[in-house]
């Protein structure tokens, strides 16, 4: 075996390890919010002894990061899969339908992203708010995009209203622990969609 083979099975182990810590930060950070998360949290729902998280994340603020990180690549995976439509309109009820498939965790829990973003924006600027920021403006971006290429007037503006429509029956599906907001809303967004000239 040669001397690659052999660090190749720890290397391995240690960026399945990192991943297996970066979604069970996601989640719990999530569920519970940045200041009530600890550390222990995070390596009681990834199954990894507390000690071993420092290995891969030397502070609360590198996993905060690891899970916004997280979610933008889940953003990326669905608006990905989302572009194989040929539709561009087709494409923003696809993402409508994906976010009100997930109305029982915003009735819960609120936006991933959203609600991160609310937490970190109390802390001092310039810190993590930007990054949380910069994910939803990802967001912003490829709704655009997608208004751009249907030819809406004005499609910045489109965009921030269905994102903004988003972020709202969210944070009131959460607020009131009731997930049919989510799916009237949706439906409404949906119609919104199929009206377009």
């Amino acid at each position: 075996m040669t001397d690659s083979e052999e660090s190749r099975g720890p290397r391995a182990k240690a960026a399945g390890k990192r991943r297996q810590l970066t979604a069970a930060a996601a989640r719990v950070l999530h569920e519970q919010g940045v200041e009530r998360t600890t550390i222990a949290d995070i390596a009681r729902a990834a199954d990894v002894p507390a000690g071993n998280v420092y290995y891969y994340f030397k502070t609360k603020d590198e996993l905060v990061e690891a899970a916004l990180s997280e979610h933008a690549t889940n953003l990326e995976a669905l608006t990905g899969r989302l572009d194989q439509l040929a539709d561009p309109r087709e494409r923003l009820k696809r993402l409508v339908d994906a976010w009100v498939s997930q109305r029982d965790t915003a009735a819960r829990y609120g936006c991933p992203t959203g609600t991160l973003a609310a937490e970190l924006d109390k802390r001092a600027e310039g810190g993590l708010d930007l990054t949380a920021g910069r994910v939803i403006r990802q967001l912003l971006e490829w709704v655009e995009a997608q208004y751009r290429q249907i030819g809406v007037a004005d499609p910045e503006g489109h965009a921030l209203a269905l994102v903004g429509a988003y972020q709202g029956m969210s944070l009131l599906s959460n607020a009131l622990r009731d997930p049919e907001i989510m799916a009237r809303e949706g439906a409404r967004l949906t119609r919104e969609l199929d009206s377009l000239g």
